[in-house]
């Protein structure tokens, strides 16, 4: 082995592995992504159902399904599911609260405020930086340039 080049061993790696199913990854995550979305979809058609309006019920369902990701994150639910799934349920809203749940729990051992509260903001925190950022930026020139 140690007188193969790159390619000998990338041939020898590629060899050992095992195959990935494509197709079945794929289908799992169409219709894990699909359900989570017809989910927030009747969400919003329930919550508008009781008198909300489009806005109120838009963020009613965004808290909801934020909620229950968190939860089932929590429960250790989310993981098992993610695990089948795979990119099913990196739906933006339900990835982001377990990337903002995930590592809040595996530092809770360090204390509520340097191991939960701190860590929380691991993975999350750069998405929130530029996230924020960039709408301080088009918000910037869309009053300099789309001004009525």
């Amino acid at each position: 082995m140690d007188n193969m080049t790159n390619q000998e061993y990338g041939a020898y790696v590629n060899g050992l592995s095992k195959p990935s199913p494509v197709g079945k990854n794929m289908l799992w995550a169409f219709f894990v992504g699909g359900g989570i979305c017809t989910a927030g979809q009747a969400l919003l058609n329930l919550y508008r159902h009781f008198g909300l309006n489009e806005n109120n019920a838009a963020a009613a369902v965004s808290v909801t399904l934020i909620f229950v990701a968190a939860l089932l994150t929590g429960l250790g639910v989310f993981d098992k599911v993610a695990k089948r799934a795979g990119a099913g349920t990196l739906v933006p809203i339900t990835g982001f609260a377990n990337s903002m749940v995930s590592p809040a729990l595996e530092f809770k051992s360090e204390g509520l405020i340097m191991g939960m509260s701190a860590k929380m903001f691991t993975i999350a925190g750069p998405v929130l930086v530029f996230g924020i950022s960039a709408s301080v930026l088009y918000g910037v020139i869309l009053k300099l340039f789309f001004t009525d």
